[in-house]
């Protein structure tokens, strides 16, 4: 009888290198207003495609900040943030899952030396050094969430973590997906939108120094 973990993995593997495969020769058509019309053509079914797509382009790492943005164009600045938040959590728990249980192999190799970095943060200060480095990245979220999941962070701190970390981010993109629709559609007032964006990302990069600050006081 094959090996069940065995057989899990060459199936996980399988899906992977096919959606992966399927992603890389349709790249042209996965732009965020794209993927924002089809959303738009789902109807009340919409918000579960997205978040179903957005965990499987985590998981096959594809560009997190264009199906960010695709959720700002397709729901708006107030609910596409709470679903590109909610989606980026889950898919940074699905890779998490991914690297802990089936490809610690893959993910070293790909790592490299910034995993003894992430490892020894998470030793030191365990979720709070999630929450730091998902605000100012040292690895491209896809791999951060596969790195994450060779260290000895459990799932529930690590998601809670993550999600706090990521909400700048979130917005940030959403906001700019959302500019990005409206000025499409000939409405200047995007450009606000676009440029509480911008303003969000550049604030996100001073706030760990802000909290570094504050703990050496």
């Amino acid at each position: 009888m094959p090996d069940r973990a065995a057989l899990l993995r060459l199936v996980v593997l399988a899906v992977v290198i096919a959606a992966a495969g399927w992603l890389a020769t349709h790249r042209a058509i996965l732009q965020p207003a794209e993927i924002a019309a089809w959303l738009a053509a789902l109807g009340f079914w919409a918000p579960v495609f997205f978040l179903a797509v957005y965990v499987v382009g985590a998981v096959v790492m594809f560009p997190a900040a264009l199906l960010t943005m695709a959720g700002g164009a397709a729901f708006g600045p107030v609910w596409g943030a709470l679903l590109d938040l909610l989606a980026a959590t889950l898919g940074a728990g699905a890779a998490f899952l991914v690297a802990r249980h089936l490809a610690a192999d893959w993910v070293r190799a790909r790592v490299g030396g910034r995993l003894a970095r992430l490892i020894a943060g998470v030793e030191a200060e365990g979720w709070r050094f999630v929450a730091t480095v998902r605000l100012v990245p040292i690895l491209p979220y896809a791999l951060m969430n596969y790195a994450f999941g060779l260290t000895r962070v459990r799932l529930g701190p690590y998601l809670a973590a993550s999600a706090a970390g990521m909400v700048p981010a979130s917005v940030a993109y959403t906001w700019l997906g959302y500019a990005g629709r409206v000025a499409a559609e000939g409405d200047a007032g995007g450009v606000r939108y676009g440029l509480l964006g911008l303003g969000v990302l550049g604030l996100a990069a001073f706030i760990p120094r802000v909290v570094r600050r504050m703990r050496a006081a």
